[in-house]
């Protein structure tokens, strides 16, 4: 059992917070930026929580992190209540927030200088990837510092590795962020082609499923694209676009093209000015072919 701390509760971070403690028997303190959302997840699970990152972090083996942004991790580990300053030598702290691999590599230098471990380490699979303890974990970093952290990681991973040095796990997964928002596209207008030709959907999925055009988007979110649904469930369309323009930003940097994700924001810049920020990213692309 290890002492750990986890900051972040949203719809990610409140069951992984959960698996460590119920799961892994680890003695788990939380910290929420609501601190209500903090109370009610320490009454659930019967963990403690803190008033602020440092006394969270305070004497703890591991702190873990998914919040939202790069600003919002600065804001928990910096400053004189961040985890930083309550963080004791030989400690490893994770960040499972999808940022940016600079910050990754500026958060590594910092811990570092303080005798801290680091490992970035953003997941996918969500919110019934974390309720279910079957994420992905790509991971960034030392390899003494992932070693220690991987058996608390594996708590609620399907998969957890070592991509390479620090930045990696950010940069993995942007590389899976274009292949969901590609693949996502090309559902769509499979599905709306099919729909317009007058074809039982149903049928044409349990075959096609079969072969190489198998995939998760298709497993999963054939049926709501089927009934142009997309509301209450899901990858909101605003999370998207939060991490592909972390993508575009890095294509920026290292001189790649992302020709057909940059379409694909431009669809879902659409389908939010309709009111669709929470709609899930995946399934509502098959409603600007359906409905327009």
């Amino acid at each position: 059992m290890a002492k750990v701390a986890f900051l972040g509760l949203g719809v990610m971070g409140y069951p992984m917070a959960g698996h460590l403690l119920k799961k892994g028997g680890h003695e788990v303190t939380v910290y929420n930026r609501t601190a209500a959302k903090a109370q009610q997840w320490a009454k659930e699970y019967g963990g403690k929580h803190a008033a602020t990152p440092r006394e969270a972090a305070k004497d703890c083996d591991f702190v873990l992190m998914c919040v939202g942004n790069d600003d919002d991790v600065r804001s928990v580990v910096y400053g004189e209540t961040g985890v930083l300053a309550g963080m004791k030598q030989g400690a490893i702290l994770v960040d499972h927030t999808t940022a940016s691999a600079t910050l990754a590599r500026e958060l590594h230098g910092k811990a570092r200088e303080k005798g801290i471990g680091f490992i970035d380490a953003p997941v996918s699979g969500g919110q019934a990837g974390a309720q279910n303890g079957q994420l992905g974990i790509m991971c960034g970093g030392e390899a003494a510092s992932f070693e220690r952290a991987k058996p608390v990681l594996d708590v609620y991973a399907k998969m957890c590795a070592l991509i390479g040095a620090p930045g990696a796990g950010q940069l993995t997964k942007m590389v899976n962020q274009i292949c969901i928002v590609g693949l996502a596209q090309a559902l769509a207008e499979a599905l709306a082609f099919a729909k317009r030709n007058n074809l039982e959907l149903e049928k044409v999925v349990s075959v096609i499923s079969k072969g190489a055009a198998q995939s998760w988007q298709m497993e999963n979110r054939w049926k709501p694209m089927s009934e142009t649904k997309a509301e209450g469930f899901g990858f909101a369309i605003e999370w998207m676009r939060k991490d592909m323009g972390i993508c575009f930003d890095q294509a920026r940097k290292s001189g790649a093209a992302l020709p057909v994700a940059a379409l694909v924001d431009q669809f879902y810049s659409r389908l939010e000015a309709r009111g669709g920020k929470r709609w899930d990213s995946t399934a509502a692309l098959i409603q600007l072919l359906l409905k327009d």
